[in-house]
């Protein structure tokens, strides 16, 4: 119990995973959050982590109080963690004229912006409590401009970065610090079938490894790989015109039926 505890969600594939290999490895405690519990424990068995080590929680980030009935459990079972990672996500192409598009766009946005606030919900007020944590949220380059065909991920993880944002005032004078990751291209599943380039592509660890030394620095805002933050900045300042014709044809995000 003398080792830190971080809370990831998302934690059975990707990213989750990666950075709750990273943390393992730092001497970490884990309580990881995803829908499919038995795969986390897979998992933790392979790489030798037991219960004193990692512990498991079954958890759609849809449901506001399944996810709020993890939290509290992981608070009474292994203690209030000291890093709640919210990175629980999906990504799926859309088109605002198909009526089943309009149920990705909802479940996008529940999943990807609900459910940052959701994970976070259960840890906020013990740690005003005891003055000490880091929430951190997981965004995407993708909050940056809005691309074709991808409204309702640009969208969500616009909102992301919106609420962080507010977050951060809010928790200012509580010792809470909160930290907003941008990843750019990181070969996950949710990346393998983009029919598009995908600059300055990181491997999962390679992301992990990075984004664990910004948490640790306290940074409130943090774009990985650099590169593309540079990429970003510069798509940001593009008037629209100039913007709308670079990514006239570029490949659209693959919809759920495809």
């Amino acid at each position: 119990m003398s080792a830190p505890l971080v809370f990831i969600t998302g934690a059975s594939s990707g990213i989750g995973q990666a950075l709750a290999l990273r943390y393992a490895q730092a001497g970490w405690r884990l309580a990881l959050a995803a829908r499919r519990a038995a795969a986390i424990e897979t998992w933790a068995h392979a790489q030798g982590l037991g219960g004193d080590r990692c512990a498991a929680y079954a958890a759609d980030v849809q449901d506001v109080d399944a996810l709020d009935r993890a939290g509290r459990e992981c608070i009474a079972r292994q203690g209030l963690p000291d890093v709640v990672i919210a990175n629980a996500g999906i990504s799926i192409g859309m088109d605002t004229a198909e009526r089943e598009d309009l149920d990705v766009m909802r479940d996008t946005l529940a999943i990807n912006l609900l459910g940052v606030a959701a994970t976070f919900h259960p840890f906020l007020r013990p740690m005003r409590e005891r003055r000490s944590g880091t929430l951190v949220g997981i965004a995407s380059v993708a909050a940056i401009r809005g691309l074709p065909g991808h409204g309702a991920y640009c969208a969500s993880k616009a909102g992301v970065v919106a609420y962080l944002e507010s977050l951060r005032g809010e928790c200012r004078g509580d010792g809470i610090r909160v930290v907003t990751i941008l990843p750019g291209y990181v070969a996950t599943p949710l990346t393998a079938r983009n029919r598009y380039p995908m600059p300055f592509l990181l491997t999962p660890a390679q992301f992990a490894d990075r984004a664990l030394r910004c948490i640790d620095a306290g940074a409130s805002y943090r774009v990985i790989p650099w590169q593309m933050a540079i990429v970003a900045k510069l798509l940001r300042i593009l008037p629209n015109a100039v913007f709308d014709r670079a990514f006239a044809g570029r490949g659209r995000k693959r919809r759920r039926h495809e």
